[in-house]
């Protein structure tokens, strides 16, 4: 099996739909750093597991400079926001989005609990 991650800050604003008070409530922002993780049983006719700049893209060209509620349906918490990255990279297992130093959340798609990197 062949593993490869990649890591990218992206600028992301949000607002949380919460049924109890908090801060989160109202609009704010992020310099999120989002990390993918993707693996392949073999690999392309490049020799690559995917390449790293399509990771990139598809990440930054969807999320970088967007407010989150604007773009999704669903309430764009770092989990929810770990998994929807999860579901539309090719060949992804694992996603941690870090919302600031102390904050990460993370989405492992079944059955790769303990997978490498």
């Amino acid at each position: 099996m062949y593993y490869v991650s990649k890591r990218l800050e992206v600028a992301v604003a949000h607002s949380l739909r919460l049924d109890y008070e908090s801060k989160c409530n109202r609009l704010h922002g992020h310099n999120a750093v989002i990390t993918v993780y993707c693996c392949a049983e073999t690999l392309d006719a490049h020799g690559m597991v995917i390449d790293f700049s399509h990771i990139k893209q598809m990440v930054c060209e969807k999320l970088d400079h967007r407010c989150l509620n604007e773009f999704f349906d669903f309430n764009p918490t770092a989990e929810n926001l770990a998994r929807w990255v999860c579901d539309h990279v090719p060949g992804c297992y694992k996603v941690l989005v870090q919302e600031s130093e102390g904050n990460t959340a993370a989405y492992v798609r079944p059955g790769y609990e303990n997978a490498a990197l």
